[in-house]
């Protein structure tokens, strides 16, 4: 049955529900528009469904686990600690539907209305949603285009049985006893560490030479260490030629030098990056223009080639982030609603929710020198931090990197616990054009992790109160 032939018209058209596609609805529902959202899938998206929220409760749930088995010298040790992970999943599930069903009261306390479908374009402002058996046709004033990414799949290892993305990997209805990964990245590093943590013997095999190789060297090597520790064997410039699986295990061959090895295990997690969600969309029915990878091409307001239609997040330029996606979507809405909008990159952090956890904003040392400036850098010890010390958290540190001409800061790493929340400062003295002084006149609350901020400032500008200078 085919409804609406000749189309429902609606104002605001968002495709898509993650974190950048509902937060466009709401923010566009804010601005006086009377917006439509429509999702194939859940509302909530990747992130809230199978990426950052279940994987961030699996990873606090090992961690948990973790804590319970190693009295780390504190004097406290527990017997028979056992994990009951059907327990654990039904616990992370909880966890994304009570985030899920917020999205949906959102969504409707902000009068957007809701359809449950997949668009496609047919025209440049109109597209047809199917539903099944049926489908319906709606004409836009604007639309928002925000469909998310998807795993990419290696030819060799298609998915399927034995060989699975993270979506499948989060949803294991049993801990493995071994595991290999594919990528050293930070999916592959997070899931891999958790699922040591569970006790998993896990294989990590990483084509370059250093895992995490979008990070610096120091930052990569904390974690190594702690990879170490849990047993984890990391295999540098590996390059994974095919697998074979039956019923029970996969087995995996890879080239190290020229050297071919094999390996067997319960699963193997292939976590090579993400896939923009455009092919299925018929963009060149809409004249939306894309680049070679698949992705949608902007102007600084989100806008593409066609004027009426808009993209934010996975599907256009820059790093695959909620946070930047949630952005790109209020700056949509904006721009929809005239007012003057435009994105500014300067201040995206990037989070890995390893052990330990990293966290970056802005420049990184090496990339401030490459853009000319000379620099000053202060880089301020976990280990010799009160707070740090008292729960037993000693391993990473606070680095801040600053123009040494006029002492305003450019970028910041930091590397160690509660590192997630820890960047939050440091990018927004990016964002106010904060110096070093401001930072280091500010007075932290003791003991705290936060006073590291501080503490690095004070390196930065030569004045070290708890370092020898």
């Amino acid at each position: 049955m085919v409804v609406g032939e000749f189309g429902k018209e609606v104002d605001v058209l968002v495709i898509g529900a993650g974190p950048g596609g509902y937060v466009a609805a709401i923010r566009a529902a804010q601005l006086g528009k009377k917006v439509t959202i429509v999702e194939k899938d859940k509302l909530g998206g990747v992130c809230l469904n199978v990426g950052c929220i279940p994987s961030k409760a699996l990873i606090s749930a090992a961690h948990k686990y973790e804590l319970m088995n190693d009295d780390q010298g504190m004097g406290i040790t527990a017997e028979n600690v056992t994990v009951d992970f059907a327990k654990v999943q039904e616990w992370k599930q909880g966890v994304v539907q009570k985030l899920t069903g917020g999205v949906e009261t959102l969504l409707k306390g902000n009068n957007v209305e809701i359809i449950q479908g997949e668009a496609i374009f047919v025209s440049e402002d109109e597209v047809r949603v199917n539903r099944g058996y049926e489908s319906e046709r709606l004409k836009f004033n604007h639309c928002i285009i925000a469909t998310g990414s998807r795993p990419v799949e290696l030819k060799p290892f298609p998915f399927g049985g034995r060989i699975i993305s993270s979506t499948e990997a989060l949803a294991l209805k049993e801990i493995p006893k071994s595991m290999v990964v594919i990528g050293g990245g930070y999916i592959g590093i997070e899931l891999g560490q958790t699922f040591a943590k569970f006790g998993t013997d896990v294989t990590i095999l990483e084509g370059e030479n250093q895992i995490l190789p979008a990070f610096e060297k120091q930052v990569a090597q904390l974690v190594q260490k702690n990879l170490k520790r849990l047993n984890v064997n990391v295999v540098k410039n590996a390059m994974a030629q095919s697998a074979e699986q039956d019923e029970n295990s996969v087995t995996v061959t890879y080239k190290v030098k020229d050297k071919e090895e094999t390996i067997t295990a319960d699963y193997l997690l292939v976590t090579v990056g993400r896939k923009p969600n455009t092919d299925e969309l018929g963009l060149d029915m809409a004249g939306v223009k894309m680049n070679d990878r698949g992705l949608i091409e902007v102007d600084e307001q989100c806008r593409t080639s066609n004027e009426r239609i808009f993209a934010i997040g996975d599907v256009v330029a820059g790093p695959a982030l909620a946070h930047k996606a949630s952005y790109e979507g209020k700056v949509a809405a904006e721009v929809i609603a005239g007012e003057p909008s435009a994105v500014d990159y300067k201040v995206i952090p990037a989070v890995v929710f390893s052990d330990p956890e990293i966290a970056t904003v802005g420049l990184t040392e090496a990339e401030a020198k490459e853009e000319g400036y000379e620099v000053s850098v202060g880089k301020f010890p976990f280990a010799a931090n009160g707070r740090a010390l008292s729960v037993n958290a000693t391993d990473g540190f606070v680095k801040v990197v600053a123009n040494k001409e006029n002492g305003v800061i450019l970028g910041a790493q930091v590397v160690g616990m509660e590192a997630s929340n820890l960047i939050a400062e440091l990018g927004l003295a990016i964002e106010m054009g904060a110096t070093l002084e401001d930072v280091a006149l500010t007075i932290h609350a003791h003991p705290t992790l936060g006073e590291m901020t501080m503490e690095a400032a004070e390196v930065a500008l030569g004045q070290p109160i708890h370092m020898v200078k």
